[in-house]
């Protein structure tokens, strides 16, 4: 029976650790406490009392792979927006500032320089002309020299310095300014369209695994709560074993002081009583550190005492109405998560397949530029002749903004881009696209094969382990006959302490194969609810 036992508490001891904290792994929050308004968890609690829905309540908001999953699905709605953003107008806006400290004359080295020593010239020759043809006796036609000496002058008097007298470049503009807006809008762009329909698909995959953690979180932490309460039951089992061990150790005790006992049955008695006495200390020692590791698991600090509100006995067990596994399998096929998000999965490839076969065609976008453009001298000012008068002339000064120096510019278009040679490399995307939905969709045919074993599995184990609990429950009842029978033929001095412990060994092990065959019951119940996609709904 010891044997027994102890197997029994380090295979439900361990079995948390190793199945359910390494997979899934809850969040501790700092100083333990539990962010859940379902939990009923204040801070100061020394106690928390706790039963398997409120755990599975708590660990949904502690999860820290639900926590990810969550912010996956925040990820998920940005890209639906970032698609959205490539077929939006693209507004963008350019300015520049450019110091000329020193410009090249463009007609230096070329015949056309010349063409500015004729400038004069040629106001000579309009000078001359119209003082032929004016009708006025006091003008006359005027020597080149004399044309050029007057005009000095007059620029002298005016206080304004001929044009070309400094010898500096007159193409030279020290400040130039350019302010753009350009603005741009996708006519037609296969690939982008397509990309925000893949982002939508990308975000309803991320829900639909999302929904199938929570579905397998919910399953795992049912799983360990119910391991946790066989552990803390069967020390009960062990506990009561020793107290039923020790009256009998006091029994034969006085047995051989009436000297109606051997000293050999006290003895074996003792050593008896001392075996389970440690195997007791072990298993509470066990079972204390499994009620924190669940603990831990539902992010509640190990330090605080974890009492969990439940029992393995028939009460725990409701058989419920099971389907068989080719309902059960049409039922999950609409309810898994995991296989939505296959078929997802496929859905999304499918529309990569689209991006793809896009590129085949044309870009087509509008676009509109506007720009305003400075040309700023820092010598800005104007010289104009005197009304009437050819050689007296006027200046004044202009504004830094002055229309004169200052040009907009509109234009407006349509662009085409269209890569009509890539050398065949879109021809090998495709390949690989119809080849990788394939793939999927072998995958996605497996997966199922798969969902409809654990549902058999799951219905199977339930029948079992009912089958247990019906045969463990009358082997229990008889168990108990049975060390009732010995204890009373030991009172009456027709028995022996020998036949009162066996008795009360084989009560142990039978009360051990009930809570086992429970903890299985329930066990394969919460697969049979996580392998047909039972949806997880948070109480609020």
């Amino acid at each position: 029976m010891d044997t027994i036992l102890l197997n029994v508490l380090n295979q439900v001891i361990r079995s948390p650790l190793s199945t359910v904290l390494g997979v899934f792994a809850l969040f501790l929050l700092p100083g333990g406490s539990i962010q859940a308004q379902d939990s009923g968890i204040t801070e100061g609690e020394e106690e928390i009392t706790i039963t398997v829905d409120e755990a599975v309540q708590i660990a949904l908001v502690n999860n820290h792979m639900l926590r990810r999953g969550m912010l996956n699905l925040d990820v998920a709605e940005t890209q639906i927006r970032e698609a959205w953003g490539t077929v939006y107008p693209q507004v963008s806006g350019t300015g520049q500032y450019t110091r000329n400290l020193k410009t090249p004359n463009p007609f230096a080295g070329s015949d056309a320089g010349g063409l500015f020593d004729t400038i004069g010239a040629i106001e000579w020759l309009a000078f001359n002309e119209g003082a032929r043809t004016d009708g006025n006796q006091n003008t006359e036609p005027i020597p080149f020299d004399e044309f050029l000496q007057r005009q000095r002058e007059g620029y002298n008097e005016a206080g304004i310095s001929p044009p070309g007298a400094s010898g500096d470049n007159p193409f030279n503009v020290e400040n130039q300014l350019n302010f753009g807006l350009s603005i741009s809008q996708t006519l037609y762009n296969g690939a982008a369209f397509a990309a925000i329909r893949g982002a939508q698909q990308l975000r309803d995959v991320s829900e639909d695994g999302y929904q199938r953690q929570r579905q397998e979180v919910a399953n795992n932490i049912r799983s360990a709560f119910y391991s946790t309460l066989l552990a803390v039951e069967s020390v009960d089992v062990l506990r009561k074993s020793v107290q039923r061990l020790r009256a009998t150790a006091d029994e034969t005790a006085k047995s051989v002081e009436a000297g109606v006992a051997s000293k050999f049955d006290r003895v074996s008695a003792e050593v008896e009583l001392v075996n389970l006495e440690t195997d007791l200390i072990e298993a509470e020692n066990r079972a204390d550190l499994a009620v924190k590791n669940l603990a831990l698991q539902l992010g509640i600090s190990p330090q605080r005492k974890l009492d969990l509100r439940g029992s393995l006995d028939a009460d725990a067990v409701s058989p419920g109405e099971y389907l068989d596994p080719d309902a059960a399998y049409n039922v999950a096929l609409e309810q898994r998560s995991d296989l939505d998000q296959a078929r997802g999965s496929i859905e999304l490839q499918k529309i990569e397949r689209e991006i793809t076969q896009s590129q085949y065609l044309p870009s087509v976008n509008a676009f509109a530029n506007a720009s305003y453009i400075g040309s700023v001298p820092d010598n800005r000012t104007s010289v104009s002749r005197v009304e009437g008068e050819s050689f007296e002339f006027t200046s004044a000064e202009r504004g830094f903004f002055d229309d004169s120096f200052w040009d907009p510019a509109v234009a407006v278009g349509i662009q085409l881009s269209w890569n009509i040679f890539d050398g065949f490399q879109r021809r090998a995307q495709l390949q690989r696209n119809k080849i990788e939905i394939r793939q999927s969709s072998i995958d996605l045919e497996f997966s199922k094969n798969a969902v409809y074993l654990e549902i058999e599995e799951a219905i199977q184990n339930l029948e079992a382990a009912m089958k247990r609990i019906q045969s463990q429950q009358r082997n229990l009842e008889q168990a108990e006959l049975n060390y009732e029978h010995s204890v009373s033929r030991l009172r009456e001095g027709v028995g022996t302490a020998l036949e009162e412990r066996q008795a009360s060994s084989l009560l142990d092990q039978s009360k051990l194969n009930y809570l086992s065959a429970v903890h299985d019951y329930l066990i394969a119940q919460s697969q049979y609810r996580a392998a047909i996609g039972e949806p997880i709904i948070n109480d609020q």
